[in-house]
């Protein structure tokens, strides 16, 4: 197979599993096997900018070369849209690094947003909940098939994250199947 075919090959698969999952979604919810995912009434996105720390994910294939240090750090642009840099260390010790965008696409809150490291396509980022202090964020999808536990600091308190667990099991998450996140006192 040439370069080239290869290259549409890997478009058209994900393409389908982009435009596919919505679909999947939206079945799931039909025939009751989910609820709506609930988002914060409202996110200060001045506040909500800067570095964040992962304290828990559920695994994922984009962050399956990340054994530490990940982090997500949120920059506002004039244009209104908000610059992303998310990081994490490998297993060799290097520093992986991602850039991309996310818009707002619900304004009544901007809890809904669309992040897209690859145009043209692009991923649900929710903020199912927020820290009245914005000391936390939990961040996840109507899909549930993602899910961030996100903190200011490289810690989280383990009463706070207890407390964050049984919020997303109520939000119909698996809380076990979260992988906590290694964070060296560097950061």
């Amino acid at each position: 197979m040439n370069q080239a075919r290869r290259l549409m090959a890997i478009a058209a698969f994900l393409a389908a599993s982009v435009f596919l999952n919505p679909f999947q979604a939206a079945k799931a919810q039909a025939f009751g096997a989910e609820k709506p995912l609930d988002v914060v009434t409202r996110v200060d996105l001045k506040r909500y900018s800067g570095q964040w720390f992962e304290i828990a994910r559920y695994p994922n294939r984009f962050q399956k070369d990340c054994v530490s240090d990940a982090t997500a750090t949120y920059s506002l642009r004039k244009d209104g849209r908000i610059d992303v840099v998310n990081s994490c260390r490998r297993k060799d010790g290097r520093l992986k690094t991602a850039r991309g965008t996310a818009e707002v696409v619900d304004a009544k809150t901007n809890a809904k947003l669309k992040v897209t490291f690859f145009w043209p396509f692009s991923g649900d980022y929710w903020v199912i909940d927020l820290d009245p202090d914005y000391r936390y964020a939990v961040v996840g999808e109507p899909g549930r098939k993602y899910l961030w536990i996100l903190s200011r600091a490289p810690r989280l308190d383990e009463t706070e994250y207890q407390k964050i667990l049984v919020k997303i099991r109520n939000a119909e998450y698996e809380p076990e199947r979260l992988m906590k996140t290694a964070q060296s006192s560097t950061n």
